[in-house]
């Protein structure tokens, strides 16, 4: 399926602004970049604050550390720490750089209680408005759809900044024109010069944050635990296993509030990890040279976020899920397996992982990470015995798109109520 000059530049466009750095969880750094770009433009730090979210963003905040804050969690924490320790030019690193002074400062302004913490209660998954207030000024920030795109600045009532239409900015959009044979074709012919910049800093950082997550305790140390597991001989020291360990020891570190950075993927630093960090440790254990792995992580990152663009950015479907399915691909790609059996490998890993749920972000995601790794292994070894789930089984449909548009429905409408019974659950007590 060739694809024309303009078609890639815009995959690759697509690729470079789904690929991205942050520091954290990217729900409490968003809260944190909205608040420091409202005191921006405020001109000087808030005496009180208003923080409207969507229920997705509550969600995600209330159970994981914000880095740099000295082991705080909460929606108001991250705003506090936006406010009085935040630089909005680093975006999704925006609290990359906190000093004691300032640190001081959060804490103090925390104590004062003057954080109003709403739930916005509108239809969008990813909602964030922030409203800051000194003396009689004030200034409002809102952002929908991804972590970083504002789409309203007001001061003092003058409307500074405005998005063209309610729905400026959806990432999922872009991704409309992605398909798995499409992907498969051009991981197989693309000139890697192009991501290979990119890919290195996957490559680093995630790399990075996993190692930081085996050599340390941070959350539930599911990550650490396998690798004891495999050293003291009751896991087998395979390549599956040792995936699984790499993988959920990043998350085990970003979760626990570790400052190292992660490349995230369609907005998820634990889907940025999963998509990466198997294909690497495959391609290592498998002597595969540098352009091989280059192509595979093309190959995991954008169907990822081809299968991500169905679910949308955030929704009761683990989104790491869509990310092992990106990973069997990659594994049937870097065995030079033709495109049936990667798109097989896609149907199983997905078939096994639909009924998976994102109930938050917090220490438990790298136990979902770990097991999404194990079945992407799983769905490329069935695909290349022959086997793949068939057609009507369950959610599964005659090939890799249609199942792939089954599983956005399920996780668009099949999981909305799910979705609120995860967040009333959650929020029983104080968040």
């Amino acid at each position: 399926m060739p694809v024309d000059d303009k078609t890639l530049d815009k995959i690759i466009e697509l690729l470079n602004n789904e690929i991205i750095p942050a520091e954290g969880c990217t729900e409490p750094i968003a809260v944190a970049y909205a608040a420091a770009k409202a005191t921006e433009i405020l001109g000087t730090k808030p005496e009180k604050m208003s923080v409207y979210v969507s229920g997705n963003i509550i969600k995600n905040v209330k159970s994981v550390i914000v880095p740099n804050s000295g082991g705080m969690v909460g929606i108001a924490v991250s705003a506090a720490m936006g406010a009085f320790a935040g630089d909005a030019s680093k975006e999704l690193m925006v609290i990359s750089n906190v000093n004691p002074e300032q640190l001081t400062a959060v804490r103090a302004f925390l104590d004062k209680h003057v954080v109003h913490i709403q739930n916005a209660g509108n239809q969008f998954k990813l909602y964030i408005k922030i409203k800051v207030f000194a003396g009689n000024d004030y200034a409002s920030v809102e952002m929908k759809h991804s972590h970083t795109n504002i789409t309203e600045i007001i001061k003092n009532d003058d409307v500074i900044f405005k998005s063209q239409g309610s729905d400026s900015g959806n990432p999922e959009d872009a991704a409309m024109i992605l398909s798995i044979r499409k992907i498969y074709d051009l991981a197989k012919t693309l000139d890697v010069s192009r991501v290979k910049k990119l890919f290195d800093r996957v490559i680093e950082c995630n790399m990075a944050i996993a190692n930081e997550g085996l050599n340390h305790d941070y959350g539930v140390r599911i990550g650490k635990s396998i690798q004891q597991n495999i050293e003291s001989g009751f896991y087998g020291a395979d390549v599956r296993n040792r995936a699984a360990s790499l993988a959920a020891a990043g998350s085990d570190a970003r979760m626990g509030g570790s400052p190292m950075p992660v490349m995230t993927t369609a907005g998820s630093g634990n889907v940025g990890l999963t998509a990466s960090l198997p294909v690497v440790l495959y391609a290592r254990e498998r002597n595969k040279s540098d352009e091989e792995l280059y192509r595979a992580l093309f190959f995991s990152h954008l169907a990822t976020v081809h299968i991500k663009s169905r679910i949308g950015r955030l929704s009761a479907y683990c989104g790491p899920m869509c990310a092992a399915g990106g990973v069997a691909g990659a594994i049937g790609l870097l065995n030079d397996f033709d495109y049936d059996t990667v798109a097989n490998a896609i149907i199983n890993t997905l078939a096994g992982v639909s009924g998976v749920l994102c109930d938050g972000a917090n220490s438990s995601c790298a136990v979902k990470i770990a097991n999404g790794t194990y079945a992407a292994y799983d769905g490329i070894a069935m695909a290349a015995n022959g086997n793949v789930v068939a057609d009507g089984d369950g959610i599964v449909a005659g090939d890799v798109e249609a199942t792939i548009r089954n599983i956005g429905e399920l996780a668009q409408k099949g999981m909305k109520e799910t979705d609120e019974v995860i967040l009333d659950i959650m929020t029983r007590s104080e968040c």
